[in-house]
């Protein structure tokens, strides 16, 4: 039995672009691997206390970072919800990342995570592409990627979502049919890459 490790960090319960795609995911996750089992964490429902001296100090001693590196390494597979907030990754996901990389335990050279698939839903309000103007502000997806891989050698695949503002900010109006198109394609990726994933964890 496959299990997933599911993150939520979107500010937002209803209406959020990250946390729709997520679920589709799931969904699929489940309708092709029913006896899998997913591990839920909502980071903005239940935000964890940022890593403070104590914590950082007693590693994987620390009850919470020990229940929440426990969680990682029994995942066979990760989905992370990581809508960008003012550029970079929402804070409560970042608290999350401070307390379950525990260098010399399930972090570095030896880690029981590498080689774990982590599926990351990166919405953003606009468009961060390459070619674009705002590429050089593109702050999730690089930071995400190098950190997962650098610190865990995890197998890391992005799903983006953008221009998830068209609808409501004017300015952006003319965008709509983009930002439709790009929602779409996120469903799909989202039940393909699950259907695919669910799969091979099957196998």
């Amino acid at each position: 039995m496959a299990t997933l490790l599911h993150l939520d960090s979107a500010v937002f319960p209803e209406g959020s672009a990250s946390r729709e795609v997520t679920a589709a995911f799931v969904q699929t996750w489940l309708e092709q691997h029913p006896d899998g089992k997913v591990v839920y964490r909502d980071l903005a429902a239940e935000p964890l206390p940022h890593l403070d001296a104590e914590a950082a100090a007693a590693g994987a001693a620390h009850p919470l970072r020990g229940e929440l590196a426990a969680e990682l390494s029994a995942a066979d597979a990760v989905l992370i919800g990581a809508p960008m907030y003012n550029f970079t990754i929402p804070s409560t996901l970042k608290a999350w990342l401070d307390h379950v990389i525990i260098v010399g335990h399930n972090a570095g050279p030896d880690s029981p995570v590498a080689g774990t698939p982590i599926t990351v839903v990166a919405s953003r309000g606009g468009s961060y592409a390459a070619g674009t103007p705002r590429e050089g502000a593109e702050f999730v997806q690089n930071y995400l990627a190098t950190l997962l891989t650098s610190m865990f050698a995890a197998e890391v695949d992005f799903i983006v979502p953008e221009l998830t503002l068209a609808h409501s900010n004017p300015q952006m109006a003319e965008l709509i049919p983009l930002a439709e198109s790009s929602r779409a394609k996120a469903l799909s990726d989202a039940s393909e890459k699950a259907k695919a994933l669910a799969s091979r964890l099957a196998a």
